[in-house]
């Protein structure tokens, strides 16, 4: 580290000055040349935010030689793409060398992606799509008060990016929730790629704050490293419960005469003639030709590895038990594992589990976790897509992350921020209720068919679906003690408990759920029927019809659905016939995987899939499955049919 500045000062002493101005003019070098290397990239952002980052990251708790130290203070980079201004401050700040950075900068396989990536050493989270930033440090500054813990939170915005809904979301957050540890800085340069701020979309960012209870500081000339140490300094160290933010007056390209003030440099890097005359206006030496050179050498990659959450100790508790004969909504199984995890794991000075709802305490059966554990129950209101994205901040400080809402809101509105949190190996696990055409009378809107299609676009996320209360318990206490995404859906309605034949529970206490690993529900030769969820009582119904015809058919639940049982599925196809059955869209889930399994093992058999093969109507569930083909006789005239 090259410089540590003291925020107990008033001011910045003439040396601390003089060593920002050099730190400076090489940051401004390398921004140029980095992305003129590169042909493509931000520089006039990173530019016009490169002053504030440098005093930033002088203040701040943070070493270089442990860039993983939990006392550290985290930044989180909403302006993702001024990645080449923040790598050139942390190259500074010894995080490794501006050789490493300007000889891999946006080339294949290095460790300097174009956008801020974990990858780089002193990076904290995947950033890009504008928006979302504030969200994940809101999630990471809340997660410190639940812990207890003194850490600050600092994320770099853009002014363009402040057109997003979801930022007006994270900033009621922050002031309901009193988070005094965060501070935003906002590079306000007035442009964006196509022109303007006030052309392009006009607002009063201040206001935006300030209507909300934030402390809301504004510096004239943004590029005073003087006043902006000075209002950075009182920022971190109050303590009076109210967020701030820091809206920095700059100038997009500064320092680079024909640079300053003009949209073009947002994303346009210089050419060839134009470097050499802003290397000149630097006074320092066109190195262009050199470092050309040496970008022709393999690219040298970072050691580091991608960020994992920490692995915390969380105790799995006592499995419940629901009797055969009980009827249950799963909903309400997931709300009494999800007490029981809070009850075994968290304390009035350690919290470990979390859970966010979105005003769906009551449907989404929080009420007793709420009642067990206050300080980690977070009531985010109808702000779906900051809760979401919430979630991943506060699951990467190693807490046990549950975000719950229906369906239709915990999937396909969020489809984008469940993907940043694929990215950054996140550990959220959305438990979402009133999935499928099971939600019923509330209609098409609200039932969610798109679930599995829309995860399986997931590098890094599992999916798992319980078929009834028994084996919601088992998964919830599953995926409380695995680290990683995860999404556990339901319907709404009540459920039988699936039983084995001799009419015991199947998924009783000696059960334990395995992801990748599917259940024999029953045995059978002539045809077997693949299915999970909330259609599986349907299906125990048609295998019930099916035995009283003589038929043996076997029944093979999918509770793990990503990943998924390929050798059960193989096993299942050795008898010739093999139906699907799923509350889902029936081209995008666990049709379409089992066909995938088949056809990729040379398997050719007499295969079906039934599923939603139209939005659904309003209707009573048990109607709106027999209207489309996944009620029990249906099902059992389907595998007859396909029987002969």
């Amino acid at each position: 580290m090259t410089l540590q500045l003291t925020m107990q000062s008033s001011k910045l002493s003439s040396e601390e000055l003089n060593t920002l101005k050099q730190m400076r003019l090489r940051c401004a070098k390398n921004i140029l040349l980095s992305t003129s290397l590169a042909g493509s990239g931000h520089p006039g952002g990173s530019l016009s935010s490169l002053d504030n980052l440098l005093v930033t990251y002088g203040c701040m708790r943070h070493d270089a030689a442990q860039p993983k130290m939990e006392e550290r203070d985290r930044v989180i980079m909403s302006i993702g793409h001024i990645s080449p201004g923040v790598y050139s401050t942390l190259a500074e700040y010894g995080y490794f060398t501006e050789e490493d950075f300007l000889t891999g900068f946006r080339r294949t396989g290095s460790g300097f992606p174009g956008h801020v990536e974990r990858i780089v050493p002193g990076v904290e989270w995947d950033t890009g799509n504008l928006g979302q930033g504030l969200s994940t440090a809101v999630g990471l500054a809340h997660g410190f008060k639940i812990q207890n813990r003194p850490n600050k939170v600092i994320v770099f915005m853009g002014d363009g990016e402040h057109q997003k809904g979801q930022i007006i979301e994270a900033i009621r957050f922050a002031s309901k929730y009193k988070l005094d540890n965060l501070i935003v800085v906002i590079d306000r340069n007035h442009l964006q790629i196509c022109g303007t701020t006030e052309e392009i979309m006009p607002q009063s960012i201040r206001s935006l704050y300030s209507t909300n209870n934030w402390d809301v500081q504004y510096l004239e000339d943004g590029h005073d490293c003087n006043a902006y140490f000075q209002t950075f300094s009182k920022a971190y160290q109050k303590n009076d419960g109210v967020p701030t933010v820091i809206v920095s007056r700059t100038t997009m390209g500064k320092g680079i005469s024909f640079m300053e003030n003009l949209a073009k440099y947002h994303g346009s890097p210089l050419d060839r003639e134009s470097l050499a005359k802003a290397m000149e206006e630097l006074g320092v030496e066109d190195e262009f030709d050199k470092w050309k050179a040496l970008r022709e050498n393999p690219v040298s990659t970072n050691t580091i590895q991608p960020f994992i959450a920490p692995n915390v100790e969380i105790k799995a508790g006592d499995a419940i038990l629901y009797e055969a004969g009980t009827m249950l909504d799963n909903r309400s199984a997931y709300g009494n594992a999800l007490q029981s995890l809070a009850e075994a794991n968290n304390s009035d000075d350690n919290m470990k589990i979390t859970g966010i709802s979105c005003d769906l305490e009551g449907s989404v059966k929080m009420g007793g976790f709420r009642k067990h554990s206050p300080k980690a129950f977070i009531e985010a209101g109808i702000q779906e897509h900051h809760a979401a994205t919430m979630a991943g901040g506060l699951s990467s400080l190693g807490l046990v992350t549950f975000f719950s809402t229906f369906g239709a809101f915990a999937v396909s509105e969020v489809y984008n921020q469940n993907r940043l949190n694929d990215f950054n190996h996140a550990s959220v696990k959305v438990v979402a209720t009133h999935v499928g055409l099971d939600v019923g009378e509330d209609g098409p809107t609200h039932q969610c068919i798109d679930y599995l299609g829309l995860f399986q676009n997931y590098f890094r996320s599992s999916v798992f679906m319980p078929a009834d209360p028994n084996q919601t318990d088992r998964i919830i206490r599953y995926i409380a003690t695995e680290p990683g995404n995860v999404f556990v859906g339901m319907g709404r309605s009540k459920t039988p408990v699936i039983t084995k034949e001799d009419g015991s529970a199947f998924f009783d206490t000696d059960y334990t759920f395995q992801a990748g690993v599917g259940d024999w529900l029953r045995e059978g030769s002539d045809a077997t029927i693949i299915t999970y969820g909330a259609v599986a009582p349907a299906v125990m119904e048609a295998w019930e019809l099916l035995k009283k015809d003589g038929h043996s058919v076997a029944v093979l639940n999918m509770g793990s659905l990503i990943p998924v049982d390929k050798e059960a599925i193989l096993k299942a196809a050795d008898c010739g016939v093999v139906l699907t059955v799923e509350d889902h869209h029936v081209n995008t889930g666990l049709g379409s995987i089992v066909g995938t399994v088949l056809a990729e093992a040379g398997k050719s058999i007499n295969f079906k899939r039934s599923g939603v093969e139209h939005y659904g109507g309003s209707g009573k569930p048990a109607d709106l499955y027999a209207s489309q083909g996944l009620d029990g006789k249906s099902i059992a005239a389907k595998v007859k049919g396909m029987l002969g």
